[in-house]
């Protein structure tokens, strides 16, 4: 694992183009400790919601353990499916000296997982990303404590 002073960076997109236009979720770890967060739905004329935060060395800590304990780092993208009209994910990392960026197309389910040419690198990526989705929704609600009207 990365010592915790190495560079980290962590960037995740995912998103496509429709008839509610360019609806997308993406957040970002940077090297400063802020998570950014954006999330941009049109449906039923919804507003981009923007949040920042700064994050306590312990919490990227966490974020990059998690990372570390998924081996992502050693996968490749190049069996993977191609962005296509339902969308596209990005998912570029940055830890210590290592760097990767992949780029693949929306994942509906497992199904999808498991039907393509690289079914466990992509089941990594898969798991991932829903662990750090989870991550990232609970530090911005927990932060902000976002109440539904």
């Amino acid at each position: 694992m990365a010592a915790e002073d190495d560079e980290f960076y962590l960037r995740y997109y995912v998103g496509h183009k429709g008839k509610f236009g360019h609806e997308f979720l993406e957040f970002e770890f940077r090297p400063d400790g802020k998570l950014r967060y954006a999330n941009n739905s049109n449906y039923k004329n919804d507003t981009m919601i923007r949040k920042e935060v700064f994050l306590t060395p312990a919490v990227l800590k966490e974020c990059r353990r998690i990372i570390a304990e998924s081996e992502i780092m050693k996968e490749d993208d190049a069996n993977w499916p191609e962005p296509d009209r339902v969308g596209r994910q990005e998912l570029e990392i940055v830890m210590g000296n290592e760097h990767i960026s992949f780029t693949t197309s929306k994942i509906g389910s497992l199904v999808d997982v498991q039907s393509s040419k690289d079914p466990e690198g992509l089941r990594i990526f898969y798991y991932l990303v829903q662990d750090l989705k989870c991550f990232v929704f609970s530090l911005i609600s927990l932060h902000f404590k976002i109440k539904p009207i």
